[in-house]
């Protein structure tokens, strides 16, 4: 199968998982109107997601290693797709925080596997450029539902769910005819004995020289994700407590999603480049002074929306990089195995986030100060990701 089609088919079913990760936050002002939640109940169910997302991550990696990465993919699709779609009928907060939890076990298994399949996949010259093309599809999808949220009222928010469900439950039939298993990963099974193909064990990332990227990785993805998802999550509810109508609030977030799609594609052409330094200075240097220069806005209109789409695209681009470097780190054997454990510690940081935030606003944090308080796990997330850049090997190993 021609990799372009690998990609196209992983392109989608990211776009599938933005939807479902951008549903909760865009739903929220819905969801306090039906279910009366506080903004610690509120938090949970934020985090029950990204809870199941950890757990997800973890399991889907570990199995892609022994059984294949089209298998789990697939069934991750399903499962998300499934629970989402059921995700309206719960009947309070509590059971719609479980609904969320079950939907996140499917979504953690998702994105290590799409990575590992369109980094083996792809040509060796092509390889950045076709993984930040297959994870630029997570902020079109969360533009999906930042859209769709924009077409419906409060009342209706259940229709970002079923959004969110009926897209995957139909994309997953065209992975699993059209999508083949990666070939480096049939590559090193008919050439491994069953003991070589057994999950590597956690110490395994560090040893042999991977010690300083993995902790490098670990901390970057953790770091990042947590600014991700707090945002993803709080930046709505914030921007309307600072007097930002539903439709103000909806363009904001969908130029948030829009300037991170196109910021993906940009960075993944650059990472090619010579300049690629230049591109990763610029995405992680930026975001602290991005979130500054928003934390001090004042007013309302455009120019708030146009400063939060260059902030969308320079923390979707940080995370484009995180998801290109990090097959890099690790041998096919253990491919699968070590992109769960990065995106699972990017997990913990997209529960911390949530809860960060709900514990500032719970606090009385103005906007602002929510803001600011970000700056400094910003600014560390930066450091450690400009420092992982420059110790990459210039290929992925075998």
């Amino acid at each position: 199968m021609k990799p372009r089609l690998t990609i196209l088919l992983c392109f989608l079913a990211a776009m599938c998982e933005g939807i479902d990760l951008q549903t909760a936050g865009v739903a929220a002002a819905g969801i306090r109107q039906q279910f009366h939640p506080d903004n610690q109940m509120l938090s949970f169910f934020f985090s029950a997601g990204t809870l199941g997302l950890f757990i997800g991550a973890i399991v889907g990696g570990r199995l892609a290693d022994q059984i294949g990465r089209k298998s789990v993919l697939v069934a991750s699709i399903v499962v998300f797709g499934i629970f989402s779609l059921t995700t309206p009928l719960a009947w309070d907060i509590v059971t719609l925080t479980w609904a969320r939890f079950v939907t996140g076990l499917g979504l953690g298994g998702a994105l290590p596997n799409l990575v590992a399949i369109g980094s083996e996949s792809a040509p060796q010259a092509r390889r950045n450029v076709y993984v930040t093309m297959i994870y630029s599809g997570t902020p079109l999808g969360g533009a999906v539902a930042s859209l769709t949220s924009l077409l419906t009222t409060a009342a209706h928010w259940s229709w970002i769910f079923i959004v969110g469900g009926i897209v995957p439950l139909t994309v997953a039939p065209m992975i699993g005819i059209w999508l083949e298993e990666s070939r480096a990963f049939h590559r090193v099974k008919s050439t491994s004995s069953g003991a070589d193909m057994r999950p590597p064990g956690l110490f395994a990332f560090l040893a042999d020289g991977r010690g300083a990227r993995t902790l490098l990785l670990w901390v970057s993805f953790f770091l990042a994700l947590l600014t991700l998802y707090l945002l993803l999550n709080w930046l709505p509810s914030l921007l309307a407590a600072g007097g930002f109508g539903k439709s103000e609030v909806g363009i904001a977030m969908t130029g948030f999603n829009v300037g991170g799609f196109l910021a993906a594609l940009y960075i993944g052409k650059n990472l090619e480049t010579p300049l690629r330094h230049r591109g990763v200075l610029l995405a992680f240097i930026g975001m602290p002074l991005l979130l500054l220069l928003l934390a001090h806005a004042t007013g309302r209109g455009w120019a708030v929306a146009l400063l939060i789409t260059v902030l969308g695209a320079a923390v979707v681009a940080s995370q484009a990089v995180l998801y290109a470097y990090a097959p890099l780190c690790y041998p096919t054997r253990m491919r699968g195995t070590g992109m769960g454990f990065a995106v699972a510690m990017g997990r913990i940081g997209s529960i911390a986030g949530p809860l960060l935030g709900g514990l500032l606003v719970i606090s009385g944090r103005t906007p602002s100060q929510v803001l600011t308080g970000l700056l400094p796990i910003v600014c560390v997330g930066s450091v450690c990701a400009i420092a992982l850049a420059w110790r990459q090997p210039p290929q992925m190993p075998d």
